[in-house]
């Protein structure tokens, strides 16, 4: 019997790299095909639970945007993260104007300088009623975003119904006045 030479045992790194990887792309086509993998789902674990505790690294002077304040709202809320160097964030802008006027939108800019993102928002208008930066993106991480543009709706008492990972369009519109009609 032929002892497995150095040689024998890299040559086979690379095949049974490409079996495993093989095997989960199978895996992967079975489940869509069977239609039990959704590759735009985006697990949500805060959905129907109360808003994570945060801390915003830049407020603008005479805002006061924090979790306690985002729990005592007796109304709706739209938590929407963005940033200026997202050209899907500037794509909803339009949408969240017409929807600012229906409910309250709050804004966090995400990994963004401040003075980047006010800039942004005096280009393409405002429609965040409050406004924080999370330069770090420890706040995106409490939150569970998965990058920007994302939306959250917030209930009175702090409590997230629903979760957008994308920019909004009409059909997420819609998802969000039959949630507001059915508070």
């Amino acid at each position: 019997m032929k002892s497995i030479t150095r040689r024998r045992l890299l040559w086979s790194v690379p095949f049974a790299t490409a079996a495993v990887a093989g095997g989960g792309f199978w895996a992967m086509l079975s489940g869509l095909k069977s239609g039990k993998f959704d590759p735009h789902e985006i697990n949500t674990p805060l959905l129907n639970r109360p808003i994570p505790e945060f801390h915003l690294d830049v407020q603008p002077p005479g805002m006061v945007f924090n979790p306690i304040i985002l729990r005592q709202i007796n109304k709706p809320i739209l938590l929407n993260f963005f940033a200026s160097w997202c050209i899907p964030c500037l794509l909803e802008m339009e949408n969240l104007q017409k929807l600012s006027s229906q409910i309250d939108i709050w804004g966090i800019a995400y990994k963004d300088k401040p003075e980047n993102a006010e800039n942004f928002l005096q280009r393409n208008g405002n429609p965040y009623r409050y406004l924080g930066n999370d330069l770090k993106g420890s706040v995106g991480i409490e939150w569970g975003i998965s990058g920007v543009p994302e939306s959250f709706l917030i209930m009175p008492g702090g409590m997230i119904r629903w979760h957008y990972p994308n920019p909004l369009g009409e059909a997420a519109i819609h998802q969000i006045h039959s949630l507001l009609r059915k508070s």
